[in-house]
């Protein structure tokens, strides 16, 4: 992960098609070459966040910044159709989708248990989804660089091209699934983890051949997304591991 700092060596850096996770800016800034810098992104797709004088500070640390920050990825991202080719023909392949996940520790985590179940290959929504910056590769203890990772602009188009390709889907939900263990896992097989707070989107959620929920018997009734995805994938691993 690298970091660039400054109003022109970031727009440069925007407009040179680098691999940009991010782009900081410091609250309150506007107009000239800040909205150059946001229209670029836009344009890009690359995720904008204005952030409070005091944790854009400590972001920055002594680095002259012009207010604005970005973090540029040292990872090559597989697109869909590489990440399905690249399996084409074997027996059993699973795939991780990711549906908005915004906490950046939680997709660490969530990479970390993908990559230790053997997880294929980890799809990402390149909106509303926090980008693998360094605390996502701390917390994943390295996981990031051992996975096939891909980005998509749209979790539906790609839900519907695993499928025309011989995926089955499976989406995770709060009640009225069936059990995640009554589900085969056999073949081709794509997991969908939903956002930390509302869950898989509801287009989504239709997609899906399968909806599961996992159990629970305490007074809390739902699990952090990262320890349900650990869940969900070790069953994968457990009924695989049986056959």
């Amino acid at each position: 992960m690298r970091t660039i700092y400054g109003r022109k060596p970031v727009l440069e850096a925007i407009k040179s098609d680098q691999q940009i996770e991010q782009i900081n800016l410091q609250f309150g800034l506007k107009g000239g070459i800040i909205q150059d810098i946001v229209t670029e992104a836009k344009r890009r797709k690359i995720k904008v966040s204005e952030l409070g004088n005091e944790r854009f500070k400590k972001l920055k640390g002594n680095e002259r910044s012009q207010g604005v920050i970005a973090f540029i990825s040292d990872l090559n991202y597989l697109a869909l159709d590489e990440l399905v080719y690249k399996h084409h023909g074997e027996a059993n392949t699973l795939l991780l989708l990711l549906d908005s996940i915004q906490d950046p520790q939680n997709l660490g985590a969530i990479l970390r248990s993908a990559e230790c179940t053997g997880c294929d290959g980890v799809v990402l929504t390149t909106n509303n989804s926090a980008p693998i910056s360094e605390t996502t590769i701390k917390t994943s203890a390295g996981a990031v660089n051992h996975l096939d990772i891909c980005k998509v602009t749209n979790l539906n188009n790609a839900i519907d091209y695993l499928k025309s390709n011989g995926y089955w889907v499976t989406g995770t939900q709060l009640g009225g699934g069936k059990k995640y263990t009554e589900v085969d896992y056999s073949g081709k097989v794509a997991i969908v983890m939903g956002n930390e707070e509302k869950g898989i989107h509801r287009l989504v959620a239709e997609k899906c051949d399968n909806l599961v929920e996992i159990p629970m018997i305490g007074n809390i009734q739902s699990l952090n997304v990262s320890v349900a995805t650990g869940v969900m994938l070790f069953e994968v691993l457990r009924q695989r591991n049986n056959k």
